[in-house]
């Protein structure tokens, strides 16, 4: 029994270090591994595959005549062996399936290998009709050499089936077994089929087709038979006399292309290129014509070593080559060297056989070609006076093709009106000018200029660095006069084709533009950048290398370039408005600068994502008793409903801490808030809008108090913060988990820990240690590393962290907040513990009056005194347990007075017969600030009153 080297585990093996970025090179064949290559470029997936389907492919008639006959015989002849006949079009899709038992059938149908449906190599990766398609040659693909995994239980052989006249691939052809059934004597027979397709379209090609080829055949052997052609690509030698190895896609097309332009010039006959590895080809074009007098051009192609040639021309119109009799060269002079004639080949069977099918230059590489044999071959056959008009349609159709995939590749103005000038130059123009108003390059509505309109140059593309023209970034004002400043007017292009005779333009600046005249610039196309009926701009084309001047032909090409530039340009000025209209509804929501307060000294950074605004916040909120909240948010999600949610949570917060809620509770609120958010409540739940819902937020909320150096901390499903000790040292506290807001139903819990003066507290959000390239415990490691410092200021401990951690432009938003904490010492507190007993009032009375007294604060001595007396009554009154009046000398001089109950004071006007309810509306007029915060044992009412000015 044979056990392939597939089955063991070779290829498999192969593949899936190539997929993990190791080399395979030995392992793996060429094409194989080539068209691997080509799948990872385009982004595929072995084990996840979309293939795209195509209701009902059809290709022509005239080539189904050719092919039916030979899929029926092909077809007869597998009849018993499982093995499916495919026919695709030249763009692999499948449009026949024949033959195979019901087992193969079904296999292929599990994985999309049915009619309708695309086998390309972007779309299937590694398979026969694909990789026949992308190499241009028969291909063997067997089990894992199939680049998805639903593949790799086949084997396939694939084969283009060509046009013998023009060589364009119009179909492929693919013989598909299991891999057991498999046999590399399928690529001949799928060869042969499509040779023998390639036959039945040569039949049906018209008389004069057959004729000329005729006719070349019999002219080029100078003996009545065709020139020996190999069936494999042509091999070449170089100057040595070696051969160099068969020609590449690549140098064929480019003999191709210089064919068609040496078909299309009447007045030459003789053309060299030059080819990769150093070698060159001489390409010969001679008329042709056949028995009934047909008349035409052929260019043959030769590549031999010796000396080079330059273009020729013909000094009289060359006589048409009767087929009579042999064939005399045209009459060239050459600039160098003539080669010798080409002796008298001996006669040949026709490798095209009786038939005249072409064989398949395109076959597998065998032994290099017996030098007696000719290396000449029939590259292209045509008609002069047609072929100048088919290059030119077909050089724009590449243009306006290659304009189609390079123009909008961003959202970016400037970015997109520089690739119309990349586009153009040198394929059209010489130079390329963009020039916008600066209103849309702000991504506003563009400007109704009026005379001497001022643009800007937005980009240039030239040839040379000699033009004499504004440069990028340049102001321009066009006068009226100019061919510019006429088409914006207009909305219609305009057409210089002599520029030295063109006053209006000449009149924008005489000096310079007659510099420009000097440096070669002759020609001029401008046409208005308009999309959606406004003009955004102007586009100028210049011509000075190449000769000819502009065309209405030209005027055309110009004007389809522009429009297609014109909505790529105003889908990026409205992105751009957009854009920035989310960037200031952000930055208003998010923190102006920093509080006061003296708890902590703060530092932070906000960093939007690549993809924009995002909901991701930070605040640092002074609390009563000169503490300071710390906190930082994340919605998930961008765009402007994650930053107008931000907005409204952070707005919640600030609110939520105005009533000094402990942090479990806070959170407890705010998930119910964005639940009833989420829900609905306050916007239309009709929106169809992908953003029209909220996904989630996390939060953490870290309360510290400078006094007890005491610092709570909260989260919901947010990253855990980390503290830095005086010492250098990180730690990550560990914070109990709580859900992302929004879910509810599960309490929070909070975490209460003392910190050294002088430690700091970093807050952040997940896009700082995680992205799709780094895990998050990578990223926490990496933080730790960079927070490992001793003595250094929040400031550059912000900067220090996104240097190491982030990228130029991050994937997501972040946001960074770093705290270093400071401690209100005992010189800045005075507290009393007061008995109950109404006779301690006149006692606390005298009390602060010493201690301000003592903090040099004599002027508020006589409102301190009246609010504590006041304070210390009510406690009295109307509480119960113990009671305690404290003063803290910060940024402003607090007041607070603790008792056990849980009752609040509620400040009211008191009628006149009223004998009390005036205290505590005498507290709130003579300080300014008053509250209540409640603790595990009861309350504290509070009061703030601000510190003289020294």
């Amino acid at each position: 029994m044979t056990v392939s080297w597939d089955d063991i585990g070779g290829l498999v093996d192969a593949h899936e270090r190539f997929l993990a970025g190791a080399r395979v090179d030995s392992d793996v064949r060429d094409p194989v591994l080539d068209s691997w290559k080509r799948c990872r470029s385009a982004g595929l997936e072995p084990h996840r595959l979309l293939i795209p389907y195509a209701p009902d492919p059809t290709m022509e008639d005239l080539f189904l005549r050719a092919a039916d006959p030979v899929l029926t015989r092909l077809t007869a002849a597998l009849a018993d062996v499982s093995m499916s006949i495919v026919l695709c079009d030249a763009r692999a899709r499948m449009v026949q399936r024949h033959g195979g038992d019901r087992r193969l059938l079904a296999h292929l149908d599990e994985v999309n290998f049915a009619p309708g449906f695309c086998a390309s190599e972007a779309a299937a990766g590694t398979n026969g009709v694909g990789t026949a398609l992308a190499e241009r040659q028969p291909v063997y693909v067997l089990g894992r050499e199939h680049f998805a995994d639903c593949l790799s239980p086949f084997a396939c052989a694939g084969a283009p089936v060509r046009n013998p006249l023009s060589g364009r691939v119009e179909a492929v052809l693919d013989l598909t077994c299991l891999r057991d059934d498999g046999d590399p004597t399928m690529v001949r027979l799928v060869r042969e089929a499509a040779h023998d397709i390639e036959a039945g379209l040569l039949e049906q090609a018209t008389a004069r087709e057959r004729a000329l080829l005729a006719a070349y055949r019999r002219a080029a052997s100078g003996a009545g038979t065709w020139p020996r052609q190999p069936e494999h690509p042509p091999w070449t030698r170089g100057g040595d006399g070696r051969y160099g190895g068969p020609l590449g896609r690549v140098d064929l097309a480019v003999l191709r292309e210089k064919a068609e332009e040496l078909i299309a010039s009447p007045h030459r006959t003789l053309d060299e290129v030059a080819l990769s590895g150093g070698r060159v080809a001489t390409l010969l074009r001679r008329p042709v014509m056949g028995a009934a007098g047909e008349t035409g051009v052929v260019v043959e192609a030769r590549v031999l070593g010796g000396p080079r040639l330059r273009h020729t021309q013909l000094t009289a119109p060359p006589a048409p080559l009767p087929i009579a009799r042999p064939a005399a060269a045209p009459r060239v002079v050459l600039s160098t060297v003539v080669p010798p004639a080409p002796q008298p080949l001996p006669t040949q069977p026709s490798p095209y056989g009786t038939d005249g099918v072409p064989p398949d230059p395109y076959g597998p590489d065998t032994t290099p070609p017996n030098e007696s044999a000719a290396d000449a071959w029939l590259l292209l056959v045509g008609e002069p006076g047609v072929g100048r008009l088919a290059v030119l349609a077909r050089r724009r159709l590449e243009l306006l093709h290659g304009a189609g995939a390079r123009l909008g590749t961003t959202l970016d103005v400037a970015r997109t009106a520089q690739e119309l000038a990349e586009v153009t130059v040198p394929r059209f123009a010489d130079f390329a000018a963009v020039d916008l108003p600066d209103s849309v390059l702000l991504g506003d509505e563009p400007e109704s200029l009026g005379p001497g309109m001022a643009l800007r140059r937005v980009a240039l593309g030239a040839v040379h660095e000699e033009s004499r023209l504004y440069r990028d970034g340049d102001p321009v004002r066009y006068v009226p006069s100019t061919p510019q400043a006429r088409s914006w007017e207009s909305g219609r292009s305009v057409l210089e084709p002599v520029l030295a005779e063109a006053g209006g333009w000449l009149a924008q600046d005489p000096a310079r533009l007659e510099r420009v005249l000097a440096a070669g610039i002759h020609s001029l196309i401008t046409v208005p950048l308009r999309a959606r009926g406004a003009t955004l701009g102007v586009v100028s084309f210049y011509r000075s290398e190449q000769p000819a001047p502009f065309e209405e032909d030209d005027l055309s090409l110009a004007q389809e370039l522009v429009s297609r530039a014109a909505i790529c340009i105003d889908n990026a000025r409205r992105y751009t408005r957009e854009h920035n209209t989310a960037l200031a509804l952000q930055r208003s929501l998010l923190p102006r600068g920093r509080p006061e307060q003296s708890a902590v000294e703060v530092a932070y950074r906000y960093l939007p994502a690549r993809a924009g605004v995002g909901g991701d916040w930070f605040d640092v909120i002074p609390l009563s008793g000169a503490r300071v909240a710390l906190v930082v948010g994340d919605v998930v999600g961008h765009g402007l409903h994650a930053a107008a949610t931000m907005g409204r949570l952070r707005t919640a917060v600030h609110n939520f801490c105005s009533l000094d809620l402990p942090p479990d509770e806070l959170l407890t609120h705010l998930d119910d808030l964005v639940g009833r958010l989420d829900r609905g409540e306050g916007w239309a739940v009709e929106s169809t809008h992908e953003d029209s819902g909220i996904v989630g937020a996390t939060c953490l909320y870290a309360v510290y108090d400078p006094v007890s150096r005491r610092c709570t901390l909260t989260r919901a499903g947010h990253p855990l913060p980390a503290v830095v000790g005086p010492d250098g040292g990180v730690d990550f506290l560990d914070l109990p988990s709580g859900p992302p807001l929004g879910l509810g139903g599960t309490p929070f819990e909070t975490v209460e820990l003392e910190l050294a003066e002088g430690s700091q507290l970093v807050l952040y959000t997940d896009g700082l240690v995680e992205d799709r390239h780094r895990d998050i415990d990578t990223g926490l490691d990496e933080l730790r590393t960079v927070l490992a410092r001793v003595d250094r200021a929040p400031e550059d401990t912000c900067e220090a962290v996104l240097d190491a951690l982030l990228p130029t432009r991050p994937s997501d938003d972040v946001a960074l907040l770093v705290a270093r904490t400071h401690a209100l010492g005992p010189a800045r507190v005075a507290q009393w513990e007061l008995p109950n007993d109404p006779a301690v009032v006149s006692r606390a009375r005298v009390a602060v009056t010493e201690q301000l007294a003592a903090w040099g604060l004599d002027e508020l001595a006589f409102t301190t005194e009246l609010v504590a007396s006041e304070l210390v009554t009510n406690a009295l009154r109307h509480a119960t347990g113990p009671v305690q009046l404290r003063l803290l000398r910060d940024r402003a001089l607090i007041c607070e007075v603790f008792d056990g109950s849980g009752t609040s004071p509620r400040l009211r006007r008191a009628r006149t017969e009223d004998e009390g309810g005036r205290g505590l509306f005498l507290v709130a007029q003579l300080t300014a600030r008053w509250g209540t915060r409640y603790t595990p044992d009861g309350k504290i009412i509070w009061t703030e009153q601000p510190l003289p000015r020294p």
